[in-house]
């Protein structure tokens, strides 16, 4: 079971991202910790972090992860931080199925 990098909102949920820009390949890789032991989704895109680009393809990959459309998908804190709240709508307990199915260390 993974961490909760996540939280329950109304027809929502609202992830919390570790993103790393500029990388080979746009990836969610699991989840994760901070060094203060917050739990994170650890997430990877090839855009560069400039004018919102690595955003975008933050958004798109998380909508192509979570099976929704760009439009369900929307960055509510974080726009210049590598850590971001991303907000995905729809069913929330379909949703948490999905983060619960990424890796996480033991």
């Amino acid at each position: 079971m993974a961490m909760a990098c996540y939280r329950v909102v109304p027809g929502a949920i609202v992830v919390t991202v570790r993103l790393t820009p500029r990388a080979d390949r746009d990836a969610v890789d699991g989840v994760g910790a901070l060094s203060d032991g917050r739990p994170v989704a650890r997430v990877r895109v090839r855009a560069l972090p400039d004018r919102g680009a690595a955003n975008a393809a933050l958004l798109a990959l998380m909508a192509k992860a979570f099976g929704r459309r760009k439009s369900a998908v929307t960055l509510v804190a974080g726009a210049t931080l590598r850590l971001k709240q991303v907000r995905v709508a729809g069913d929330p307990g379909d949703l948490v199925r999905v983060v619960e199915s990424w890796p996480s260390p033991i």
